[in-house]
């Protein structure tokens, strides 16, 4: 029974430990995307730009929310 608990709390440690790591590369990849997304100041931006950027961001969104 013993062995069967610490195989279990194994299990769980891995599987924090995975998900830890998924976040802090989502987390750094959602970082890069923003410099992306955020529109320059010194650009003056068509309609075309703005619906690519607000195509990034929606697809951004839509990728971080699903699970894994």
């Amino acid at each position: 029974m013993l062995a069967a608990s610490n195989h279990s709390t194994q299990s769980i440690e891995a599987t924090r430990e995975a998900c830890s790591d998924y976040v802090a590369h989502l987390q750094l990849h959602m970082a890069l995307q923003a410099k992306n997304l955020v529109p320059s100041l010194a650009q003056n931006s068509d309609r075309r730009e703005h619906l690519l950027h607000q195509t990034q961001a929606d697809l951004e969104k839509m990728i971080s929310r699903q699970g894994f």
